[in-house]
């Protein structure tokens, strides 16, 4: 069956890696955009340097050198390209460390410490339930269904935390639908909705969801808030 998440683009298979969900509205599209335009930007410096350097090199390959200095010249030239190649590497190091902070700077003006919301999913330690969709409702409003592959579900079985959703919520009380759809060991079908209360503060708001089957007397789907 083929996979549909309709509110994400981007998932963790590994435990401890996560992925996010952008806000529909569009302050903050305009916001992302302009921050995916810096990203594009520092890339464009990157290729053009790595053109540049390149084009040097072709250039230094193409001249003759002097006849008293040909035996000098290889190892001249060894030497250059290591530099050179030392100079990529530190591009390339720069590069991935400002596309870092523009990641964290995107999460920061996308989903401000006032009104964020994320929620995780993890499972009970050994449970052998085969987790196939997770479902989340906040206030009645559909914002994430998350379809789940083979290797995901491994991952959360050896203790990988998965950020399942991250958005805007206002400060005060809300409440959070979840709906767990999966196969039990003996491969009955298990679904179960809970409902719970939350209350959001104006500082982040981080919420996980453990997820188990009904074997042994688990509890289904349990909360923690932090």
């Amino acid at each position: 069956m083929a996979r549909s998440n309709q509110t994400t683009d981007r998932l963790a298979i590994e435990p401890g890696r996560s992925f996010t969900h952008p806000p529909s509205d569009r302050r903050a599209s305009v916001r992302r955009e302009s921050i995916q335009a810096a990203a594009r930007a520092v890339v464009l410096v990157f290729l053009f340097s790595l053109g540049s350097a390149y084009g040097w090199t072709q250039q230094k390959d193409q001249q003759p050198a002097p006849q008293k200095d040909a035996q000098k010249a290889p190892q001249k030239d060894q030497q250059q390209m290591r530099g050179l190649d030392e100079q990529i590497q530190e591009v390339k190091s720069d590069v991935l460390r400002i596309a870092a902070e523009l990641s964290l700077l995107e999460e920061k003006l996308l989903y401000p410490s006032g009104t964020q919301v994320a929620i995780f999913v993890a499972m009970t330690k050994g449970d052998k339930m085969r987790l196939d969709a997770v479902r989340l409702q906040i206030d009645g409003q559909l914002v994430t269904h998350y379809i789940y592959s083979l290797k995901e579900l491994e991952a959360l079985r050896k203790g990988g935390v998965q950020r399942i959703y991250v958005g805007n919520v206002a400060t005060g009380d809300h409440q959070l639908e979840v709906l767990v759809d999966g196969k039990l060991e003996g491969g009955a079908d298990f679904s179960r909705t809970e409902q719970f209360a939350f209350h959001k503060d104006v500082k982040p708001k981080l919420v996980e969801l453990t997820l188990a089957g009904t074997d042994a007397g688990k509890t289904p789907i349990k909360l923690e808030e932090w």
